[in-house]
């Protein structure tokens, strides 16, 4: 992997857009205490990935935005592209990086447009034995500190020579996937257990919904029978009063026949009484 352009845009010193070619051969960058050189070799970690303010001499990662002077106003943003080529020829396999940092917003990458995570950006460079903490990115102070290294910090260095640093990020990875599985399966019990007592209530709740359609089905079959024996007995009343009307009208008839025949016998006694009381009254 080779580095081809640089281009830097509201970067610490660097408030206007600025372009660094590096062609191939020795690249080198002269110029006096506080021009901007460390901040070129910043903005290099920078958008490999660094995540640490103290490691690019800020508080915060927000200080890497141009902050102004008496003569220009503060910027909003800060952008840093870096052109590569991953094979190490001119033109093999060219891959564009940036990375974009906005005021109270964060910060955003892009391979080739494409927006990425910031894990994305450093598996790119670790597969390629390099990164924002490579031993070939040195800085100010950095030589007495690979002296002064102890030997675990050695061995790092050594694994990111030897192009394996890419394969612990990797299992690294890995193992957190493993881990945030193993969370899931424990999950994945814990809610099978619950939805298989759920599904235990369920059942009894559909067994006893069951019994309750029978007995229902049962019950409504017995009103009915019970209805239509009330029906029965209720008609056969009915036709039994309806006889016994008839009886009693048939009665009724015969006694009213025999009131008007008494009547007509108490008429004649009556006018025979008034005959006899009158041939009585004539003898006296």
């Amino acid at each position: 992997m080779r580095i081809r352009r640089l281009k830097l845009a509201g970067f610490k010193s660097f408030v206007d857009p600025a372009e660094l070619l590096i062609e191939p051969g020795l690249t080198g960058i002269v110029g006096p205490n506080g021009c901007g050189k460390s901040n070129l070799l910043e903005a290099i970690r920078w958008v490999m990935g660094e995540g640490s303010a103290k490691s690019l001499r800020g508080g915060g990662m927000e200080d890497v935005i141009f902050a102004g002077t008496a003569a220009r106003p503060a910027r909003d943003f800060a952008e840093v592209s870096m052109l590569l080529d991953r094979a190490g020829t001119e033109g093999a396999d060219e891959a564009e990086i940036v990375r974009r940092i906005e005021r109270g917003a964060g910060s955003a990458y892009r391979i080739d447009g494409r927006d990425v995570r910031q894990k994305d950006v450093a598996l790119l460079f670790a597969d390629a034995a390099t990164g924002a903490h490579s031993p070939a990115l040195v800085s100010q102070g950095r030589i007495g500190a690979i002296i002064a290294a102890r030997p675990t910090d050695r061995r790092a260095m050594l694994e990111e020579a030897a192009g394996i640093a890419g394969l612990h990020v990797r299992r690294k990875d890995a193992e957190q996937k493993l881990r945030a599985t193993e969370a899931n399966l424990e999950r994945l019990d814990a809610l099978l257990g619950d939805m298989e007592a759920r599904a235990g209530a369920l059942r009894r709740q559909a067994r006893a919904a069951e019994r309750y359609r029978l007995l229902s089905g049962e019950i409504r079959i017995a009103e009915g029978r019970l209805i239509y024996a009330r029906w029965r007995d209720a008609a056969a009343a009915a036709q039994a009063a309806k006889r016994q009307a008839e009886a009693c009208e048939t009665r009724v008839a015969e006694t009213a026949g025999q009131l008007q025949r008494a009547n007509g016998l108490v008429g004649e006694a009556t006018q025979r009484l008034a005959a006899a009381r009158a041939a009585a009254q004539a003898a006296r």
